[in-house]
C-alpha cells in the first residue's frame, strides 16, 4: 500500500498524470493534444516526467470547459482542484539575489 502524500507538487503531478491518462484514453482529445504540443505518441510517456510537460497537459485540460468537467467526472476531482494542480506545477519562484 502507498503512503499518502501531502506534498503539494507531487499531488499536482498526480493529477497531472491523470489528466494524462484521461487525454490519452479519448482519440480526439490526444490528437489535439499531439497536434498542438508538436510530440509523437512514442514520446508521450518519456515526456510524462517533465512538470513542465505536466504543467502542459494540465493547460490542454483547462482550456476547455467541457474538457474540465469531463475530467472532473471521470477523475472524481473538482475542477478547482485541478486549476489548484496546475497552479501548484508553475514556474518556481526564486528569490532574487542582493548583493
Amino acid at each position: 500500500m502507498r503512503k499518502a502524500t501531502s506534498d503539494p507538487r507531487q499531488v499536482a503531478e498526480i493529477v497531472a498524470i491523470q489528466a494524462l491518462s484521461f487525454v490519452a484514453g479519448d482519440m480526439s482529445l490526444l490528437g489535439r493534444f499531439l497536434a498542438e504540443t508538436g510530440i509523437g505518441p512514442d514520446t508521450l510517456r518519456a515526456s510524462a516526467s517533465d512538470p513542465q510537460f505536466l504543467a502542459g497537459v494540465l493547460d490542454f485540460v483547462l482550456r476547455d470547459e467541457a474538457t474540465v468537467k469531463a475530467f472532473a467526472v471521470s477523475s472524481k476531482l473538482e475542477p478547482r482542484t485541478i486549476s489548484a494542480a496546475r497552479e501548484a506545477l508553475g514556474e518556481p519562484q526564486w528569490e532574487r539575489d542582493v548583493p
